[in-house]
């Protein structure tokens, strides 16, 4: 989402909680991505719509779209801010969205049903023991400066990656597996592996140019935003960028696909979600995603404007701190000591109504949480059996308490085991209604079990997050078709080296078995026995409590049908356009007064020339990951 993640100096905040204003994280963390019963129906009409600004009639057809010089400008609007634009460091899925229309990865995803195909490289085969990957290296493919890209740029990154930590910030998690990477010959890249790795055909990694890269000094500090255009091989380049403001990009006329069809597309920062809708409507922009319930239906009968209403892939959750730590074992921040009791855990996830979130929240914009990977992933969707499931039951909430010693007094308050009340805080996106509303909530149905809760929104909340300064936090990510990212967030090799460092953690979770099962699954390549592993990840995941996925939003966006004539969906059916595995939305997008040959954008247009012939051992599937959480989308 996921919706998490900012660039990373020393304890910066980590690119990760993809938090979620946004995600998307990808802390959009939603980190980085629920309410209180309200005391009436009014009231509860009021929490969910109330920051909704009211959907007057638009304007004839502003065309804004259309620059003063006659050029097509396709305008999105984003909620999340960049956290980097070096592809090393950025975690926020805004940041890996752009980077993959900037560069190309190894091997891209098909729009209609995700599997591989030729990207940067045209085709890919394994060794019989699985432990040596070629890459076959396209050669009709060249840096926006002119240089020619070769396998030796895809080598320097991986190599980057695997001898400086710094590098390895951001992706770190691909090739820790990698033993060696070489370059036989511009056309040729050797992967050696230490272990079979099953996500070789998901890397989710940007090539780099390597006689750009290779004159910056400190990874950990360059962020890639100084000299424009930046170079690139993607379908667009970028050309500008200021900060929550924008990022502008251009068509690559030399992009071995084609290029893109709009002559500008631009990504501008809307910290106020009603904001970029009142935008939307004026025609300023051409998209906005993460609408909001009240917010789609009344577009939905606005002209001039497509809803998109797609199965998402990102989750909403609870989580809370273990207790943050780092590898050398220094434990730091200020987290609630009462929270590392695994009844104290699940007594606040038993007094969870999942049920009053989706219908008064999201309001049917979301499917009920259950394990860590969406349905719409349904190889891996996992979910918890009778026995082990966590029902909303305040009564049993109050005994799980009582009989873990947890008591009341005389004034209602539950008391912890030092004596003192039982107060919490909980990490809170302020441009996130849902964490507003469904905090209300949280502050209702503990307030009953006796425990206080302080809902704490910020619009930074990864730099407290990767500080450990808190009890709980609105977790959530994006996650990608292959589970691999989002699952090494919660392994004891993300925690940051030192308390002054920032890790690829997601929330300090480091459990051996669940570091056992993610080796384990990494190195699968039947796909059917990695799936097995994958959920019984998820229910480790589930049983040690410290996160509680309560919700699967849907993807709502919308766009103007008389700036955009055509765009690809991923799936192309009811798939989303935001936070795709690929550059396919905005590369095919086609402008409303495109000429016939606007077409071929479409989503079968899209398919063209992707069937190159792929030597991939069949087993591997479709395997790829596009990760990141939310703001909503914040970590990625």
């Amino acid at each position: 989402m996921v919706e998490r993640v900012p660039p990373r100096t020393p304890r910066q905040a980590a690119p990760r909680p993809l938090h979620r204003p946004e995600p998307r994280p990808v802390r959009q963390r939603r980190r980085p991505r629920l309410r209180h019963l309200l005391a009436s129906v009014a009231a509860s009409a009021a929490l969910v719509a109330g920051s909704v600004v009211p959907l007057g009639p638009l304007l004839p057809a502003p065309q804004q779209a259309r620059a003063a010089d006659g050029k097509n400008v396709l305008t999105v609007a984003v909620s999340q801010s960049v956290d980097s634009l070096s592809p090393f460091l950025a975690q926020r899925l805004t940041s890996t969205s752009i980077h993959r229309l900037a560069y190309e990865y190894l091997v891209n995803y098909d729009p209609k049903d995700a599997r591989p195909v030729p990207g940067f490289a045209t085709a890919w085969k394994s060794s019989a023991d699985k432990l040596t990957w070629t890459f076959t290296i396209r050669g009709d493919s060249k840096w926006s400066d002119g240089q020619k890209a070769t396998s030796e740029d895809a080598a320097w990154t991986f190599n980057k990656m695997m001898t400086d930590p710094d590098a390895a910030t951001a992706n770190g998690s691909f090739t820790a597996n990698f033993e060696k990477v070489t370059a036989p010959d511009p056309a040729t890249l050797v992967v050696k592996l230490k272990k079979p790795q099953a996500t070789m055909t998901a890397l989710d990694v940007p090539i780099v140019p390597k006689h750009i890269w290779e004159k910056v000094d400190d990874f950990s500090k360059f962020n890639n935003d100084k000299t424009f255009p930046i170079v690139g091989n993607g379908p667009f380049v970028i050309t500008d960028y200021k900060v929550d403001q924008y990022v502008k990009l251009k068509p690559n006329k030399d992009f071995w696909r084609g290029a893109p069809k709009f002559d500008e597309l631009v990504f501008k920062y809307y910290k106020d979600g009603d904001a970029a809708v009142a935008a939307l409507q004026k025609g300023e922009v051409s998209f906005a995603s993460n609408l909001t319930p009240a917010q789609a239906t009344a577009l939905k009968s606005a002209k001039d404007i497509k809803v998109n209403n797609a199965p998402g892939r990102r989750f909403y959750a609870l989580a809370t701190n273990p207790g943050a730590r780092s590898k050398d074992g220094k434990k730091f921040g200020n987290g609630n000591a009462a929270l590392l009791d695994p009844a104290v855990r699940k007594a606040l996830f038993q007094a969870v109504d999942r049920g009053t979130i989706i219908d008064k929240v999201f309001q049917g914009y979301a499917v009920e949480g259950q394990g860590y990977i969406p349905p719409r992933f349904a190889s891996y969707f996992w979910q918890p059996s009778d026995s082990q499931k966590i029902a909303y039951d305040p009564a049993a909430a109050a005994g799980t308490l009582d009989a873990a010693g947890y008591r009341k007094n005389s004034a209602g308050k539950r008391l912890g085991k030092d004596g003192k009340p039982l107060d919490l805080r909980i990490l809170c996106h302020a441009t996130d209604p849902n964490d507003k509303a469904i905090g209300k909530y949280l502050q209702e149905w503990w307030g009953t079990l006796g425990i206080g809760l302080k809902v704490e929104c910020l619009d930074n909340v990864s730099d407290p997050w990767m500080a450990g300064d808190y009890d709980l936090a609105f977790d959530g990510w994006s996650v990608n078709p292959d589970p691999d990212f989002v699952l090494s967030i919660h392994t004891c090799g993300a925690l940051p080296a030192t308390p002054k460092d920032s890790g690829a953690t997601d929330n300090f979770m480091c459990d051996k078995r669940f570091d056992e099962l993610y080796a384990q699954q990494s190195a699968e390549y039947d796909t059917a026995k990695r799936a097995d592993l994958v959920k019984q990840m998820e229910s480790r995941l589930y049983d040690t409590g410290y996160m509680n996925v309560m919700a699967y939003p849907n993807a709502v966006e919308a766009y103007r049908t008389d700036q955009i004539k055509s765009i690809t969906t991923m799936p192309e059916a009811a798939g989303n356009i935001w936070g795709q595995d690929g550059y396919w939305s905005w590369w095919s997008a086609a402008p409303a007064d495109a000429g016939d040959g606007s077409e071929g954008s479409s989503s079968t247009g899209v398919l063209i020339g992707i069937g190159a012939v792929v030597v991939v051992a069949a087993a591997l599937g479709g395997f790829f990951m596009l990760r990141r959480r939310s703001t909503v989308e914040d970590r990625e």
